[in-house]
């Protein structure tokens, strides 16, 4: 859904007007920008998804004090009249529950793995034996 967004931003110079609006443009979700007010100190902002209260405080964050006047659906233009309304969406069913479906960030349980246990070869010392006569503990 469109929506049209009202900014007010404390823009002294162009430098800055062209700051915010080049800030504005490069949002993902903003179909367009635009300059209103007397002062030329509002930005209307037209986009789909664009999130108004990160936009403000990006504002605030690069250009300086910024206040969301107007959030609002844009108004479609009804052009011919001849168009018919747009068929209901069907409802798609949901999958049954899954109690074995992942949680949060961790991965469903696993099935545990069998194992055959096998001693070592002959030959192989299992550990350390020091020899008696030995000063050194670690030889």
């Amino acid at each position: 859904m469109k929506q049209k967004i009202v900014i007010r931003v404390e823009m002294t110079c162009d430098r800055c007007r062209s700051k915010a609006l080049s800030l504005v443009a490069a949002t993902r979700g903003v179909d367009s920008v635009a300059l209103a007010g007397d002062a030329r100190d509002q930005l209307v902002v037209v986009g789909d998804g664009v999130d108004s209260i990160c936009l403000a405080s990006a504002l605030r964050k690069k250009v300086g004090p910024a206040e969301i006047v107007q959030v609002a659906a844009e108004a479609k233009k009804e052009g011919g009249g001849d168009k018919k309304p747009p068929a209901a969406a069907a409802a798609v069913p949901l999958p049954p529950y899954v109690p074995s479906a992942w949680y949060y960030q961790y991965p469903p349980p696993q099935q545990p793995l069998s194992f055959v246990y096998e001693p070592p070869a002959a030959g192989y010392a299992y550990g350390y034996r020091a020899r008696p006569d030995s000063i050194c503990s670690i030889m």
